[in-house]
């Protein structure tokens, strides 16, 4: 994280700084703050009655915090992304990223999927560098590319083919396609959802230096309730769809945590318990 005596101005009230854990003082203030305000949706079916995928969901998400969504497989989270990205807009109700509503993709809002999706026939650093070629600054800014590298420790790797990397180089490369756009929100969709688990473990690792070094703003959906636990502030559970809001719980802990920590441990029964599978336990 910045040092906050760094930074121009941090876009925190001070009535939340003094109630905030010490990590969230150093927020910097170009991290967004995500308002999603009484947002509904549904998509359309071949027999014409539209199918719910949300349902009134109010959700806050404060500058540089990390937020993890949990909830049933096909609830919604993953629509909520698309809908927080400008993907797509929403049925009904608003989303606003500080203080202007989201109508588009913008690239201070980036989405990072469960699949690395990279041109197969262009290098890591070409692909890297989508996002600048697509702003027309590539030329300006190409030293941007090589520092997004060296952040994902793919320095090494910037003339290599896709096919040439292993799944966690691939999704390291993801990653770094993300971070070259310098974005305000990280919107991560089961990013590690298809690597192994000595992997996974490594990339939960990485990603949270990477995200308490960078200081944007994370939203993470995944399916594994312990890492949720192991990389967010705040989880927010999900109903089965159509997705509604259940409960959130606060991972009042200092980072690095640790697997067999007793409160994570009491954490991940209470979650396991909200999310009706209390007996599997």
């Amino acid at each position: 994280m910045v040092n906050p005596t760094e930074s121009p101005a941090l876009n925190i009230p001070p009535e939340e700084i003094n109630a905030a854990p010490p990590e969230f003082h150093a927020r910097p203030y170009w991290a967004s703050a995500i308002h999603v305000q009484h947002v509904s949706h549904a998509f359309p079916t071949p027999e014409g009655t539209p199918l719910p995928v949300l349902e009134d969901v109010c959700l806050d998400i404060r500058p540089g915090e990390f937020v993890a969504l949990l909830g049933p497989s096909g609830c919604g989270k993953s629509t909520l992304l698309r809908l927080i990205a400008g993907l797509e807009p929403p049925l009904s109700g608003t989303i606003i990223q500080d203080d202007a509503p989201i109508v588009r993709p913008d690239p201070s809002r980036i989405v990072v999927f469960q699949d690395p999706t990279l041109f197969p026939w262009r290098t890591v650093r070409d692909n890297v560098a989508l996002g600048l070629e697509a702003q027309g600054v590539l030329k300006k800014e190409s030293a941007r590319v090589d520092e997004a590298l060296l952040k994902v420790g793919l320095e090494n790797f910037a003339k290599a083919w896709p096919h040439q990397l292993s799944g966690g180089m691939a999704q390291r490369a993801a990653l770094a396609r993300a971070l070259v756009n310098n974005p305000k929100l990280l919107i991560l969709d089961e990013p590690l959802g298809k690597l192994d688990s000595l992997t996974r473990i490594e990339m939960q690792s990485e990603l949270l230096s990477l995200w308490r070094k960078n200081g944007f703003s994370v939203l993470l959906v995944t399916h594994d309730v312990e890492e949720a636990l192991m990389l967010a502030e705040r989880i927010v559970i999900f109903s089965p769809r159509p997705a509604r809001i259940l409960s959130e719980i606060s991972v009042d802990l200092s980072y690095p945590r640790h697997r067999d920590d007793t409160v994570l441990t009491a954490l991940r029964h209470e979650i396991l318990s909200r999310l009706g599978l209390g007996k599997n336990w």
